[in-house]
């Protein structure tokens, strides 16, 4: 539970606002897709699924430090973005999640159609988080906020 996250020691933690930062995970994020395009263009589909996943959890930790958060465990991360944002944000990153577990800790890859979906997916995604970041206003930010320390107390 979201609760749970916040008790954790690297779990969730309210800090100020980084828009700064928001920015370098976004641009990291955007790398991270280049990056997997083309350990999928030179057929090395672990990887490439291992840096997908990396790519929008970038995308997805840049909302959050944008809005004053941190968080060293994804499945944390995942999961306060899932309670502000709604469960359909991230539902693509929770399943690149279980295939990069797979790929990374079980040498089990999906086959080259399924990771090029996957990086289709990915790119919708890191765009879809590259505009929620780059348009929050303050007021909105001030409300992720609040409705984050309502959760986790």
């Amino acid at each position: 539970s979201i609760r749970w996250c916040a008790s954790l020691k690297d779990g969730l933690k309210i800090a100020q606002p980084d828009g700064g930062l928001a920015e370098s995970y976004l641009n990291e994020a955007k790398s991270s897709l280049k990056r997997a395009e083309a350990d999928f263009i030179d057929g090395d589909l672990l990887w490439s699924t291992v840096v997908i996943y990396y790519a929008e959890y970038y995308s997805l930790y840049a909302f959050l430090q944008k809005i004053g958060m941190k968080c060293e465990n994804h499945a944390c991360s995942i999961l306060a973005a899932g309670e502000l944002l709604g469960k359909e944000k991230i539902k693509t990153i929770n399943n690149h999640k279980s295939m990069r577990i797979d790929a990374q800790y079980y040498m089990r890859v999906g086959k080259q159609e399924e990771v090029r979906k996957m990086l289709q997916d990915a790119k919708s995604f890191v765009a879809q988080f590259d505009e929620i970041v780059s348009n929050l206003t303050a007021e909105e930010i001030e409300k992720f906020r609040k409705k984050l320390i309502f959760l986790i107390r």
